[in-house]
């Protein structure tokens, strides 16, 4: 079953560790064995041979960076102190995008259209013998900005259109637009006039890392496409505090908006009390299968959930369930939903169908 994953910052690991994701995660851990990458980010879950045996055949590919009050510059080169850096940094992020693709097509392509995704799921559908010299499928990039601090002013949403970003996510941390992570707050002034010029032009809304009371406002009041990219259930997840994960509230506006929602498989987001260095045992895929059940249960369907991995997004390896090696595992969760009654239907919807029919509601013909 092909597989759409909702959330991955591949270009911030090109750009700050520089990583190849033209290679299989093995490789990338390998070459990495001696440096100091691994200590700060866990070991790579993701590379092009992985997508190919995983199914994976369409990538939300992020732009991100993190302000410097959250994270400094010693901790992270490419936290930002100000708008005019972080739109640097974002559009440094978008170049290595279209380098990426320029330079491994066969590889790498970016949706920026309806014919862009039809073109990157025929080839999926219909691959080349594996003898073929063209065995082996582009994965198709979608570009998500993850924190809108790189939109400087409303003017600059054409230009950002016009180079192939496609969804925006208010917040990161809290920021003049809305309330964000760790960082409560509703929707300013700059953040409802932010949503009304996204959605002249377009763009499809990600509420993920919003506070609760700025997503639902954001929900109520924003006329086109909206998902939540990467975020879990905050019901299942029983003594975890903070705004980062979905409250009921949210869950339900979205549902009605025909919102879906990425599931991250993040040990840290499944069991509550888990933390970084602790047994990566202890947290198993039948966790995430939890996530994914209560928003079914919640939705009265399979139409409204995906996967949103966030795989090498500040943790690795290390971090995810223990059946899982590389962004290929993912495709053990079909038979855990087999085994809890959902049809073939369904785990074809959860592992990437969802995502399609949301890609093609708001992408441009």
């Amino acid at each position: 079953m092909l597989i759409v994953d909702a959330h991955e910052d591949l270009a911030y690991n090109m750009l700050r560790f520089g990583r190849d994701y033209t290679l299989a995660a093995a490789e990338t851990r390998q070459r990495e064995g001696n440096q100091q990458t691994p200590a700060l980010v866990e070991d790579a879950l993701l590379g092009w041979p992985d997508y190919q045996r995983g199914q994976v055949a369409v990538v939300f590919s992020t732009l991100f960076a993190a302000p410097a009050r959250v994270l400094s510059a010693e901790k992270d080169p490419l936290a930002y102190s100000d708008i005019n850096q972080a739109n640097q940094i974002y559009r440094q992020q978008l170049d290595i995008y279209h380098r990426l693709v320029d330079d491994a097509p066969d590889k790498f392509c970016l949706i920026e259209s309806q014919t862009d995704l039809q073109k990157i799921l025929a080839g999926w559908q219909n691959p080349a013998p594996p003898e073929s010299e063209q065995a082996g499928q582009p994965v198709g990039l979608v570009i998500l900005m993850e924190g809108a601090e790189g939109v400087r002013a409303l003017s600059e949403l054409e230009d950002w259109w016009a180079r192939g970003l496609r969804i925006i996510g208010l917040a990161w941390a809290g920021n003049r637009f809305c309330g964000g992570t760790r960082e409560p707050g509703a929707l300013t002034k700059d953040g409802f006039a932010l949503l009304e010029q996204m959605a002249g032009l377009g763009f499809c809304l990600d509420v993920s890392h919003v506070d609760e009371a700025a997503a639902l406002q954001a929900v109520d009041v924003y006329p086109g496409t909206i998902i939540a990219s990467h975020s879990n259930a905050r019901a299942v997840l029983k003594g975890i505090e903070g705004n980062r994960h979905l409250t009921d509230r949210v869950i339900t506006a979205l549902l009605e908006r025909d919102a879906v929602i990425g599931v991250v498989p993040f040990n840290g987001f499944l069991q509550a009390g888990w933390r970084h260095g602790d047994r990566r045992e202890l947290v198993t895929l039948g966790h995430v299968l939890s996530q994914i059940d209560y928003i079914c249960q919640l939705a009265g369907d399979a139409a409204h959930v995906g996967i949103g991995s966030d795989f090498d997004g500040g943790f690795g390896l290390q971090s995810v369930p223990a059946e899982i090696d590389t962004i290929a595992d993912l495709q053990k969760l079909a038979p855990l939903l087999r085994e809890r009654g959902y049809k073939e239907a369904d785990i074809a919807a959860i592992f990437g169908g969802n995502w399609i029919n949301t890609l093609r509601r708001f992408l441009p013909d």
